[in-house]
């Protein structure tokens, strides 16, 4: 039967074994499920794919990366982690067996620069995500595994909690202010300002430092000018800072930034 519909074409062969039906126009989750069942009984989605499945990544081309608990045999298309994973680190979301929020953490500490990681721990945490195990766990029934010393060290810094950046400046901007050994604020933070709330790029609260991210589009709309002005002018008037930054100054004047930033009152991230 299977060779009858291969021949007649509502089968089309995607993997050894696995097949889409009817057409080849995958959708990424559909290559996605491909590439777990190309794996066989226990494959699971894992690493980036996953994170992005959970939405702790920012979407990106990406083929499937699955975990399975025997090596077999190689997949074009398809990166294969060999581990063979307990019942209480897989689950199912959408269909797809998947590791889950706390494993998925786990495995992208091995393989993403430390500024990725934090911003998909940010990610987890702002989604309120609480897996059993839990990620210390975790951590603590895989001592030894690659690394666990970045995971550590941004749990321990409390960075998650501080909140997630929304575009690439802010990412820019905090690694500028780590190359720089500057205290970290919170992001994208509420803040009471007369009879109401406004949000803040980035609130250094305990220093009264208000900072703002100005991309070229912020600047576009005149009612958009005015109206940031005017919050400008309000967090003055009630004993704040405000400060603005932009990515042509992160460019040309990271020296002159610092200064500006240290002569507001944002210090060394351990209070030097």
């Amino acid at each position: 039967m299977i060779k009858r519909l291969f021949r007649d074409g509502h089968l089309r062969p995607v993997h050894r074994g696995v097949y889409a039906v009817g057409h080849e126009h995958l959708t990424r989750e559909g290559r996605w499920m491909a590439g777990v069942l190309s794996g066989g009984p226990g494959a699971v989605l894992s690493h980036e794919p996953a994170a992005i499945h959970w939405q702790l990544l920012t979407p990106f081309p990406s083929l499937p990366v699955i975990t399975t608990a025997g090596k077999g045999r190689r997949r074009p298309g398809v990166t294969q982690h060999v581990s063979r994973l307990p019942p209480d680190e897989v689950t199912v979301r959408d269909g797809i067996p998947i590791t889950t929020v706390a494993r998925t953490l786990l495995d992208l500490a091995a393989v993403l620069d430390r500024h990725r990681l934090e911003r998909a721990l940010a990610e987890a945490e702002y989604r309120r995500y609480a897996d059993s195990p839990s990620l210390p766990a975790l951590i603590a029934r895989y001592p030894g595994r690659r690394g666990l010393a970045a995971l550590r060290a941004i749990l321990g810094s409390g960075a998650p909690e501080m909140g997630i950046t929304r575009s690439p400046l802010e990412d820019r901007f905090l690694r500028f202010l780590d190359e720089r050994g500057l205290e970290r604020p919170e992001l994208n933070a509420p803040l009471r300002l007369g009879p109401r709330f406004v949000e803040v790029d980035c609130l250094w609260r305990r220093l009264r430092v208000a900072v703002e991210l100005d991309g070229r589009a912020a600047h576009m709309r005149e009612a958009q000018f005015e109206s940031d002005r005017l919050r400008d002018r309000r967090l003055l008037a009630t004993g704040w800072k405000p400060a603005r930054v932009t990515s042509e100054q992160l460019d040309e004047d990271p020296d002159g930034l610092e200064a500006d930033l240290r002569a507001i009152g944002v210090g060394c991230r351990f209070g030097a």
